[in-house]
């Protein structure tokens, strides 16, 4: 599985972002994407993740403020980040797993390129 990510940048507080990402190659009609971040010095977390069935999870840090949702084919899925905060600047990366019928992920982790979000005035 190959992923393709797009968006990001320097944002200002308060304002908002599209991250995007593409899945291709062995996509399943099962699975499961997710954003998760990475700061300086701190360890990876995440975000917020969708399942093929619509199923969303999210970081209590973003929940209200960040949305993710997928297209309808299924291979790419947007996060919508609103009301940015400085603590939010990270490297953002795309993540796919395979699912199985009961949402419980499975195999190998598939990671695309990370897109840096900064938030500063």
């Amino acid at each position: 599985v190959q992923l393709q990510a797009s968006g990001g940048g320097l944002v200002q507080p308060g304002g908002s972002v599209r991250l995007s990402c593409v899945a291709s190659g062995s996509v399943f009609r099962l699975n499961v994407m997710g954003w998760y971040r990475q700061a300086p010095g701190k360890q990876r977390e995440l975000v917020a993740s969708i399942t093929s069935r619509g199923t969303t999870n999210y970081a209590d840090t973003v929940k209200g403020r960040f949305t993710i949702s997928r297209d309808n084919a299924g291979n790419t899925v947007h996060l919508q980040m609103n009301g940015l905060k400085p603590e939010d600047t990270a490297l953002y990366q795309c993540n796919y797993r395979y699912m199985d019928a009961e949402e419980d992920p499975y195999g190998l982790d598939y990671w695309g390129k990370g897109t840096q979000v900064t938030v500063s005035s």
